[in-house]
């Protein structure tokens, strides 16, 4: 079983280099996503940063090549270990420096870096210096022992993508949505008028919103926590606000009406304040009061 792991090592890291990369590479919001993480302040500038985190993504497109199609070859393996333990070391930098800013790690992640963060790195190093000990291609240990190769590889591929979507993981999110939109709403009025419109709904209407566009350059996490006062929804996000010469971390706190969603979007206000983490100090008012109904961008 260990020699057959080995064997199908680089078809799941190649796998999981593909996606990750390609996804980066062809991100219309990667210059937003490179914000969000800690490389600026590490490489000193955006510019200089969205050119490292493009270079990272085609440098896991060229090893996701390597190991799909030539396995056993000993290049793409130690490059994939060597990009998985300069992963490892990015995180570790940005877990001190900038505890509130997104790992960057695929082109949708905006969550901080936790240990999903880490144990995903952790796998590709481990994988790619696992790879090294395959001694036939992936695709004939599979036709050899298809039924344990089916078993591991819907192992390796469910691991990895838990450990991909993270604690915020927007597979979930999705499955939400989807929900909502088979089934429909529970109800079409506010809180009180006989339920609770979905937390899920009220992100969805949230992201598309003018509100949500002011303040997302501060957004360095997924939803934390969610609360409903007075007929308002607060929605807690995490996040980072530049002063001078450092990052402070920070909560994004946005209010909404409890009982609005897409289909009743209409007048309905989003609210938007700002709280530094360490002192509690409200750093602003109101970011933004807008209609929650007008799409953002």
């Amino acid at each position: 079983m260990i020699a057959l792991t080995a064997n199908l090592l680089p078809l799941l890291l190649g796998g999981l280099l593909l996606w990750t990369g390609a996804a980066k590479l062809t991100s219309r919001t990667l210059r937003a996503q490179t914000a969000r993480t800690a490389l600026p302040r590490l490489v000193r500038g955006p510019g200089r940063a969205l050119l490292v985190l493009r270079a990272t993504a085609a440098a896991e497109v060229l090893l996701a090549a390597g190991l799909l199609a030539t396995p056993g070859a000993a290049v793409p393996a130690a490059g994939a270990a060597v990009l998985g333990t300069g992963f490892l070391g990015y995180l570790g930098y940005a877990r001190a420096v900038a505890p509130g800013s997104s790992c960057g790690c695929t082109a949708s992640d905006n969550a901080p870096v936790t240990w999903h963060s880490f144990a995903r790195a952790g796998f590709v190093a481990g994988a790619g210096a696992g790879a090294l000990a395959a001694d036939e291609a992936w695709w004939t240990a599979a036709a050899d022992r298809p039924a344990a190769s089916a078993a591991l590889l819907l192992a390796g591929a469910a691991a990895s993508a838990y450990l991909s979507d993270g604690p915020q993981g927007t597979w979930r999110v999705r499955l939400r949505r989807l929900r909502l939109r088979l089934l429909g709403h529970p109800h079409g009025g506010r809180s009180g008028a006989g339920g609770t419109v979905p937390v899920a709904a009220s992100v969805e209407l949230l992201e598309r919103s003018l509100a949500w566009e002011t303040a997302a350059p501060l957004v360095r996490s997924g939803l934390v926590e969610h609360w409903d006062e007075d007929g308002w929804r607060i929605l807690h996000y995490t996040g980072v606000r530049h002063d001078g010469e450092r990052d402070r971390p920070v909560s994004v706190l946005f209010a909404m009406d409890a009982g609005a969603h897409l289909d009743r979007a209409g007048g309905q206000v989003i609210r938007v304040g700002v709280v530094d983490q360490e002192t509690a100090e409200v750093l602003t008012g109101d970011l933004a009061a807008l209609p929650a109904g007008r799409p953002a961008g």
